[in-house]
């Protein structure tokens, strides 16, 4: 029996599969600069609402060694592992003062990633991690908050394995993805976007595919449409799997990300995306990224927007499916 027609997959009650664990938050040391409660703010105010048939929370599991290595060397990882990386290192990261867990916390933080990914092979269209999209870590070393690239594992991985022949890594957080535009430089297929601030961190940037600076201020309207005009550029390209990386750091509410999008700007931003990944029938993996709000409630909202809107699309889709298959 065709997979998609399959009765899993038509049964309208079945959710969309977010991966989220409690060490997400609790693997961070409370002091760090890092707003470490986010995760869970984000897993509560899902769990407020009215998300039944919208949504299913997984735990993910452990990502292997053998699969961080997919992208990044040897020696970084294992030191990680060890935790023997030097302090310039681990300051580069940004993420002190470590705590053991946070080895299980970035395993599974890949691992949440790559259950997605998983998913998708076995015939999902949409899935999400709600972490990651640590777009800032390089083959050899962290920064910026990140310290695995999610992003390219899974590119690498999926391209390994022949679940795609071309994927588009859709970048929208404030900071450049500019660790992955760098690990995937030489990989003709996979094709790195980044829309970011300019001005902002990290002050060198790499090169993507397709990147596009937005200056300090920018609010809701320019950037919606260098958005649009970005989405209609790439529909000239094939593509056979979308990631994409979701950060909400454009806030006008956010400490680090100096552009001025309103939480309705951030909607019509996914949406936007939405609807472009709907038409091209795109499976997509949603990666969480930034979100630094001073309170954090501003980021808290902003996210559950993202996977709210991303379950609604996911219910759309499977009860088209129920439509077009059942008998009428």
């Amino acid at each position: 029996m065709d997979k998609l027609c399959s009765y899993e997959k038509i049964v309208p009650s079945k959710g969309m599969t977010l991966f989220y664990d409690e060490i997400y938050s609790s693997g961070l040391d409370r002091t760090a600069r890092f707003p470490v409660d986010r995760y869970c703010r984000i897993a509560k105010e899902i769990a407020q609402k009215d998300v039944r048939g919208l949504i299913e929370m997984k735990r993910p599991r452990l990502a292997t060694r053998e699969e961080v290595l997919s992208a990044h060397q040897a020696d970084y990882v294992d030191r990680f592992l060890s935790q023997t990386l030097r302090e310039d290192e681990i300051r580069r990261i940004g993420l002190r003062p470590w705590k053991p867990e946070i080895v299980e916390r970035t395993m599974r933080l890949v691992g949440g990633a790559l259950d997605g990914l998983d998913l998708l092979n076995q015939g999902e269209k949409i899935t999400g991690n709600m972490a990651g999209g640590t777009h800032h870590a390089f083959e050899d070393e962290g920064a910026g908050y990140c310290i695995f690239n999610d992003l390219a594992v899974c590119a690498r991985i999926a391209l390994n394995r022949g679940q795609a022949s071309r994927i588009l890594i859709l970048d929208l957080d404030v900071h450049q993805g500019d660790g992955t535009a760098e690990i995937l430089k030489n990989e003709d297929r996979a094709y790195t976007v980044s829309l970011h601030g300019q001005d902002n961190f990290p002050f060198r940037k790499k090169t993507s595919n397709l990147d596009l600076g937005f200056a300090k201020g920018t609010g809701d309207a320019e950037f919606l449409t260098g958005l649009e005009n970005t989405l209609k550029q790439l529909g000239d390209l094939s593509f056979d799997l979308l990631f994409f990386q979701a950060g909400v750091d454009a806030l006008q509410e956010d400490a680090l990300g100096l552009l001025n999008l309103s939480r309705e700007g951030m909607r019509q931003r996914n949406q936007m995306v939405f609807d472009w990944r709907r038409e091209r029938n795109l499976p997509m993996l949603l990666f969480m990224g930034g979100g630094y709000s001073n309170p954090i409630d501003f980021t808290v909202g902003a996210f559950t927007d993202l996977f709210l809107g991303a379950a609604r699309e996911h219910a759309t889709l499977t009860q088209g499916q129920l439509s077009s298959t059942l008998p009428r």
